[in-house]
């Protein structure tokens, strides 16, 4: 099974959904990391404030950080292999890496009646 391992910045708790000032990107990410959790995704996430060995404890996260810095997180590795830095993966990303072909279908617009290239 295919590990995925969030390393996050410094943040209040575990997830970083929680404060005053919420940041719209961690809300996102919470509810598509637990939607991949319940498909079988294998997630671990570390939090920089909490959890600092973890971050010097891992030579390719202790590497990343030293020549990008802090403010380059979050970072992504996959199977141990750096996937994603900068920024949070969306659900489709978490779907791909971790193998999971049934992503929700968006429901069609209702009301609208077009054929091939008879669009209104």
């Amino acid at each position: 099974m295919t590990k995925i391992q969030i390393y996050d910045p410094a943040m209040c708790c575990s997830t970083g959904v929680c404060g005053v000032e919420v940041e719209q990107a961690l809300v996102d990410f919470s509810a598509d990391a637990e939607w991949a959790k319940q498909h079988g995704a294998q997630i671990e996430r570390f939090n920089l404030a909490q959890q600092p060995m973890a971050f010097a404890e891992h030579p390719t996260v202790k590497a990343f950080l030293e020549r990008s810095g802090k403010d380059a997180l979050p970072l992504i590795l996959v199977d141990g292999q750096l996937a994603l830095a900068g920024r949070y993966p969306r659900r489709a990303e978490l779907a791909r890496w971790a193998g999971i072909s049934a992503l929700p279908v968006a429901a069609a617009p209702t009301g609208a009646s077009c054929s091939g290239s008879n669009c209104c």
